[in-house]
C-alpha cells in the first residue's frame, strides 16, 4: 500500500504565504513525477505544478512566479511554496505521485486526501 499525506493547508489573508508538504510512504521502489492539483468548489480539478524525479517542472499559468514546487527524493516528499496568495487560489489541494511499488510491474498514480487552502480578501 502507498499513502500520500499532505499537510500545511489553512487560512491566510490575500498576499500571504503557505507551504504545503506531501510525504509518500509504503512499499515504494521509485517515484517518477510528483505534483499538486487543486479543486475549487464547483470547478474541475486542475494541475497546479508537477516535478519529475530529474527535476523538470511544469506550472499552471495562473501560479507561475508565485508558487514554487520542489521535492526531496531521498525522503519521498514534495513541497509547494505558495506566495502572493489570491482569493482565487482557494481550493482543496491534492498531492499526486506516479509511483512504482515492489509488487507491481508498472507505475501507478496515487493521490492524497487533500488539504484545504483558503485565502481571504
Amino acid at each position: 500500500q502507498v499513502q500520500l499525506v499532505e499537510s500545511g493547508g489553512g487560512l491566510v489573508q490575500a498576499g500571504g504565504s503557505l507551504r504545503l508538504s506531501c510525504a509518500a510512504s509504503g512499499v515504494i521502489f521509485s517515484i517518477n513525477t510528483m505534483g499538486w492539483y487543486r479543486q475549487a468548489l464547483g470547478k474541475q480539478r486542475e494541475l497546479v505544478a508537477d516535478i519529475t524525479r530529474g527535476g523538470s517542472i511544469n506550472y499552471a499559468d495562473s501560479v507561475k512566479d508565485r508558487f514554487t514546487i520542489s521535492r526531496d527524493n531521498a525522503r519521498n516528499k514534495v513541497y509547494l511554496q505558495m506566495n502572493s496568495l489570491k482569493p482565487e487560489d482557494t481550493a482543496v489541494y491534492y498531492c499526486v505521485g506516479t509511483i512504482r511499488t515492489l509488487d507491481k510491474p508498472s507505475d501507478n498514480e496515487y493521490w492524497g486526501q487533500g488539504t484545504q487552502v483558503t485565502v481571504s480578501s
